[in-house]
């Protein structure tokens, strides 16, 4: 009760502290279908296209400025401008154009025949992390996959089930809100950096041998991006402000204890796919992506790396980037859209280096 009360309290801190102004019947895959047939995400709001909408929570991107560069130009619940790496994998893959959202309102049975995304923004790995933000914790994700599974399964029958979900697909991406919210934000914090990456771990392990269980065999798993240079970091530090807040340096501390993570991440992932027969379980580098964009920006036609396009750049995400904020002309140009969250341009250069990682599932 003590650290839930805790964390409660340095959520309204923190956000205190910014200024506020009848569907088509789905088939099995055959030989003409994609080589993977679909694409099954979950994890956090970098890859959640739209869960969050009905949910009584501070994570939100189903407002404006949000969307304003998606095709529809309208805010669709994904946390950026306009499309998510997730969507220019699939659209890469020949599978579809975009991954939708399991809870969209407008979700057909073919469109979950061919993937969606179970992830929730704010969500983690650490039960804590969404025990006060009301979002879908990975338990209830994976419940969501099974009850999907269960319609499909008597659309399609099982053995097409079975073969579908053993061909596509998995990916996940989670870890950052843990680290952020929890192990950077929370006083009298009971774990290390070391002993927590060890915890999430464990949690992440358990998560990828329940999938396997149900018969998915081919994983994509997003490590850590370089915290320390999220914009709401390089703002906010650790607890207190960054000393280095106007000069808009990365939190070096942070960017190491995120490549830790992410070693342990790369050596976990090949003892399980040694002991999961089978399987094959590929490492999505963000960290790399991403640190690539900031220290070579013109490479990729940026000229802002550590400020996000809403607002001051500075703390502005979820509820407070909002329509009547000043907003930057052409968010092309920036790495991230929001406090935490990559611009369309980003996650475009980040599904380029994430396909060619999945290629080698084959």
């Amino acid at each position: 009760m003590e650290r839930k009360t805790t964390l409660l309290v340095l959520f309204a801190i923190f956000f205190s502290l910014a200024f506020t102004p009848t569907s088509a019947r789905p088939t099995p895959p055959n030989h003409d279908s994609p080589s993977f047939p679909a694409v099954f995400a979950f994890g956090d709001s970098t890859i959640d296209s739209g869960n969050n909408n009905g949910l009584v929570t501070i994570f939100h991107g189903d407002h404006p400025p949000y969307g304003r560069d998606f095709p529809s130009q309208t805010p669709t619940g994904r946390f950026s401008n306009g499309k998510l790496a997730t969507d220019y994998l699939v659209a890469s893959l020949g599978i579809k154009d975009a991954l939708p959202a399991y809870l969209s309102p407008s979700l057909t049975e073919q469109d979950f025949a061919t993937g969606v995304s179970f992830a929730s923004g704010g969500s983690g790995l650490d039960d804590a992390t969404t025990a006060l933000t009301g979002v879908i914790d990975m338990g209830r994700q994976l419940r969501y996959f099974d009850q999907g599974m269960q319609k499909l399964e008597s659309d399609i029958g099982t053995n097409a089930t079975q073969e579908l979900v053993k061909n596509s697909i998995f990916g996940i991406s989670v870890g950052t809100n843990d680290v952020v919210f929890n192990l950077y934000r929370t006083l009298n914090f009971q774990y290390t950096p070391s002993s927590y990456h060890d915890f999430l771990l464990q949690r992440l392990q358990a998560f990828i041998q329940c999938l396997y269980e149900r018969g998915a065999r081919k994983f994509g798993v997003a490590g850590l991006p370089p915290v320390g240079c999220l914009p709401l970091q390089v703002t906010v530090g650790s607890i207190m402000p960054s000393p280095h807040m106007l000069q808009r340096l990365c939190v070096e501390q942070q960017n190491v204890d995120a490549q830790t993570y992410n070693s342990k991440l790369q050596n976990l992932l090949s003892n399980l796919q040694s002991s999961l027969p089978d399987s094959g379980i590929v490492y999505f580098d963000i960290y790399g992506s991403i640190m690539d964009m900031i220290v070579n920006p013109p490479k990729y036609g940026f000229e802002s790396t550590l400020q996000g396009c809403c607002g001051t750049g500075t703390l502005e995400m979820g509820l407070l980037c909002v329509a009547g904020l000043p907003m930057c002309s052409n968010a092309s140009q920036f790495i991230f859209w929001d406090a935490m969250h990559p611009t369309q341009a980003a996650y475009k250069a980040i599904a380029d280096q994430f396909l060619q990682t999945v290629r080698q599932l084959h």
